[in-house]
């Protein structure tokens, strides 16, 4: 249910934050498909964490400092238009729904910003987002500024807005770990389903099929990002999305798949077996980036380093490289050499929530910043072994990654997707057919 009073509390913290000043924050505009068809709508991330508002031509004003105003701009209601597109609140419903002081239709915009703008001595706005809303900016501040000798003052300073709502964001309030942790069921319950269905001989796209039946069977509607449905050598190709391959017996599959829920992205990798059963080459490689994996996440604790969850994969990893006659050496040597590269070359994890790739910094300073409660990571190690003459040819073509979502707490962390099978056993069990 609809609770308009979180999103009306984010607003006063970002205007409290701002101090005075007036900020300008535009949702996502439609993108055409073809002809008159266009791409499913999905509203700007900043947007909608502060409003909750998911229709498109909407504008968000924040007046801050001693007269604070919440204002919106949005579609007017239009009984022709809602025959054809669907139903639209306008701005009368809009203001009383969402909790807002004001909101006005979007065709008034310019001449009301012109009036908003006017003796603010700060513009907070996402400068450089979009080409076209800058233009537009620029054009009003300009138009302000000529009312100069009427002693009417343009903003002196713009700011990015984005700064101080990408810190909110990174803390996940109760709600939002509400949301998230529905998500990564969901999501859970997809890549289970997958696993059962997988057999030789299949298509890749066939297994994404069934993910997005599982999504959409929940009330979720869209993936959070582009499913990676990758068998055997493609799993070794790290942003695969062909997904129009066969799979064939003996090779494993990796899906990288996680729905969107209510705003909110789950992002959940698991590999397995297309035949239900692990070769013992793919249970030796599978084992080292588990065991890489659970060495992460016991390091994603309050208070320590964002970076520490990645550094307690690699010297697990490394080993495992050593022993499966990968990489020569000492684990010392290998981290040194960054030998390791050839088979692991991403980082364990990122931040996650309104976009599967999240926003907040991961340095403050020079220095990795400390984990803290709230704060939604995911963590995923990972080894991609393509075909070499220095690679024993039984792990050719293996590519492994293990990705769950984790959410800091006041004692530790909890792993909000750990019901998704993991484990050699689990893998195995849920994949036997009937």
């Amino acid at each position: 249910m609809f609770d308009s009073a979180i999103y009306a509390e984010r607003r006063k913290r970002l205007q409290t934050q701002m101090q005075c000043g007036i900020a300008i924050i535009p949702t996502a505009p439609e993108v055409a498909r073809n002809a008159d068809a266009h791409y499913d709508y999905r509203h700007d991330s900043h947007f909608y964490y502060l409003t909750g508002f998911t229709e498109p031509e909407a504008v968000l004003v924040l007046v801050a400092g001693e007269q604070m105003q919440t204002i919106l701009f949005c579609r007017e209601k239009n009984a022709e238009r809602e025959v054809w597109d669907g139903f639209r609140y306008g701005p009368d419903a809009a203001s009383e729904k969402f909790g807002l002081d004001a909101a006005y239709p979007i065709s008034q915009l310019d001449e009301k910003l012109a009036e908003l703008m006017g003796n603010q001595p700060l513009l907070f706005y996402p400068l450089g987002a979009d080409a076209i809303w800058d233009a537009r900016i620029i054009k009003l501040r300009e138009a302000v500024k000529a009312k100069a000798r009427t002693g009417i003052r343009a903003p002196g300073e713009i700011r990015d807005v984005r700064e101080p709502i990408n810190e909110m964001r990174l803390f996940k309030d109760a709600h939002e770990q509400d949301v998230m942790r529905r998500a990564a069921r969901i999501s859970g319950d997809a890549h289970r389903r997958a696993m059962r269905f997988t057999r030789p001989g299949s298509f890749e796209y066939e297994v994404e099929a069934e993910l997005l039946h599982e999504f959409c069977r929940h009330g979720a509607r869209h993936p959070a990002y582009t499913s990676i449905v990758a068998g055997g050598a493609n799993a070794c190709t790290l942003h695969y999305v062909g997904n129009n391959a066969r799979l064939n017996d003996g090779d494993l599959l990796l899906i990288d798949a996680g729905c969107e829920l209510e705003g909110y992205a789950a992002d959940i990798t698991r590999t397995f077996p297309v035949n239900g059963k692990f070769s013992a080459a793919q249970k030796d490689v599978y084992e080292v980036v588990l065991a890489a994996q659970a060495a992460a996440i016991a390091a994603a604790k309050p208070d320590m380093p964002w970076n520490s969850p990645h550094e307690a994969a690699l010297r697990i990893l490394s080993q495992g490289f050593i022993d499966l006659k990968l990489c020569q050496g000492s684990v010392e040597s290998v981290l040194e050499s960054e030998s390791y590269k050839q088979f692991y070359m991403h980082r364990t994890g990122h931040w996650l929530g309104m976009d599967v790739h999240d926003v907040g910094e991961y340095k403050i300073g020079e220095r990795w910043r400390p984990l803290q409660p709230g704060m939604v990571l995911t963590v995923e190690p990972g080894c991609y072994i393509r075909p070499s003459e220095s690679v024993p040819r039984a792990l050719w073509n293996i590519g492994i990654r293990i990705e769950d979502d984790v959410l800091i707490t006041a004692r530790g962390n909890e792993v909000i997707t750990q019901d998704t099978p993991k484990t050699i056993n689990e893998i195995e069990e849920t994949m036997r057919h009937e």
